[in-house]
């Protein structure tokens, strides 16, 4: 992968830290079928809700789709940052994000993704 498009990913990726942990994980009804892939350009934003549980929140549109990883992911709730890696253009649940903890400074878990579920959020 490119340098620019890595770097570039990574900081796309990064949650704000306390914004999901104060609100909590809004109830979400399934609009349609699961899919296997995302395009990342169209990613505006990841909210993660858990340590199992993250919203991909697309451009252009009002899309969500929920993620509920298959076990707890350790920090992902606390940290609510990650970083993944990829060569395509598309972000998979087959892929694996690791968490990028900040005190100090390091990689954290790996842990894989899941199915990307197109999802309505209740609104609070």
């Amino acid at each position: 992968m490119r340098p620019l498009l890595a770097a570039a990913l990574f900081a796309a990726t990064l949650a704000a830290p306390g914004l999901a942990r104060d609100r909590g994980i809004p109830a979400a009804t399934p609009t349609g079928a699961p899919v296997t892939c995302i395009p990342i350009v169209q990613i505006d934003q990841s909210l993660v809700r858990s340590d199992q549980v993250i919203d991909f929140r697309m451009r252009g549109r009002n899309q969500v789709y929920r993620v509920t990883l298959d076990q707890p992911c350790p920090q992902l709730g606390f940290e609510q940052r990650f970083a993944y890696e990829t060569s395509l253009s598309q972000l998979c649940s087959t892929d694996i994000i690791t968490v990028f903890e900040t005190s100090p400074p390091m990689r954290g878990a790996s842990c894989g993704l899941a199915p990307f579920q197109p999802v309505s959020l209740a609104h609070r």
